[in-house]
């Protein structure tokens, strides 16, 4: 039997291994996994020693806040190694605590494959020395990371980005969509997406909601739903969203089909500003953090013009950012006005017909299990 272990601390990263889970199984390949992962993964047999839910933090001061449970999960995962000698370590994305870990892995003898590569060519580029030390393979979402690590002398392989085998759980049908949500075809509608992790809400969510507040009593024909992270409650969101006076409906779905009822949406900074691109709508991208994070930000991210993942693979600002106190209600209310009168404003997202292509083709998971092969116990076919 083949054994992995994968860790992936945040909620896009998890569905990515969920995904690789569900092939092996389809594939019939008898795998046993443990690490770190979410619910979803643990109800296909995955051992849970972490969950993503509880371990996806940013920020110095959510980090420090969050370091106990870090540290625990982080010595059961080495201690479980030590029992479990996997085959092969998957690390996805998570760069802080997956580099170390890499290095404590490196040292009991174990391979060490990493998939959603750490923007190491944007900020802290002297961490591609280390992944050259600890990584084994690196398994990268966009051409130009393929080129940036081959040129450091890393191992390295493009195998597309697994959001575009998401397309295919997409409802085709948008106005059948929107009629299961209650949205009706005269209302313009307004996406909420504050983010996955717990810190990201804390800094995100009220920001959002008031912004939506001012937005829809300036233009009544403007409804605002907020959109629920499938790793989060709704009630979560319900408490917060009650204490404002406008009404706002909260959906949970597949993110894709929640994406495909909104008119036009104000997005949180990561994975979910491909997902809007992808589906061409029009986005404003925010992102706020604490005072001292923001900070060491603004004087570590280098190399890079933006911070919105889909203007960093367009290589230009296809979606207006706003960051810190430039992403204020009232400023973010302002940039999502432009679109409300403006329906000319709204339909020009030609430019995002070209993120599709950017990001490779589809069967990125394949791809991915493709690599892994040559790493696991050959034994593991149970059919």
């Amino acid at each position: 039997m083949s054994r992995v272990l994968i860790v992936a601390g945040e909620a896009s990263s998890s569905l990515y291994a969920q995904r690789l889970i569900e092939h092996w199984q389809r594939e019939g390949r008898t795998v046993e996994t443990f690490g770190i992962g979410s619910r979803s993964m643990e109800s296909l047999g995955f051992r849970c020693l972490g969950r993503s839910e509880e371990m996806a933090v940013v920020g110095l001061m959510e980090v420090i806040r969050h370091f106990p449970l870090i540290r625990r999960v982080y010595h059961s995962l080495l201690e479980e190694c030590d029992r479990a000698k996997p085959d092969v370590a998957l690390l996805l994305d998570y760069p802080d605590f997956n580099l170390r870990l890499a290095k404590d892995l490196k040292k009991r003898g174990i391979k060490v494959v990493y998939y959603i590569s750490p923007q190491v060519w944007a900020w802290r580029r002297g961490r591609v020395k280390l992944i050259k030390k600890v990584v084994d393979e690196m398994l990268v979402l966009f051409p130009f990371e393929e080129t940036f690590y081959r040129e450091h002398g890393v191992k390295s392989a493009f195998v597309g980005h697994p959001l575009l085998d998401e397309l295919d759980h997409l409802s085709k049908d948008v106005e059948l969509s929107r009629q299961r949500f209650g949205l009706k075809k005269d209302e313009l509608v307004l996406g909420l997406m504050p983010g996955s992790r717990e810190s990201e809400l804390k800094n995100h969510l009220q920001e959002q909601l008031a912004a939506a507040e001012l937005l829809t009593r300036r233009y009544p024909k403007v409804r605002a739903v907020l959109l629920c992270a499938p790793t989060i409650e709704r009630e979560r969101l319900q408490k917060e969203a009650s204490e404002i006076s406008t009404p706002i409906q909260i959906i949970k779905s597949e993110p894709f089909e929640m994406i495909g009822v909104c008119d036009f949406l104000l997005v949180a900074s990561g994975t979910a500003t491909l997902m809007v691109g992808l589906l061409e709508k029009p986005m404003v991208i925010m992102y706020r953090m604490s005072a001292i994070t923001a900070w060491f930000a603004k004087r570590l991210v280098k190399h890079t013009r933006f911070f919105g993942m889909v203007n960093l693979v367009m290589d230009r600002e296809v979606a207006r950012e706003l960051f810190q106190e430039e992403a204020s209600a009232a400023g973010m209310a302002t940039e999502l006005e432009k679109f409300v009168d403006d329906e000319a404003r709204r339909a020009k997202t030609v430019e995002l017909k070209e993120l599709k292509a950017r990001l490779g083709s589809q069967g990125a998971t394949e791809r991915v299990a493709t690599a892994l092969a040559p790493y696991l116990n050959q034994g593991g076919w149970s059919g």
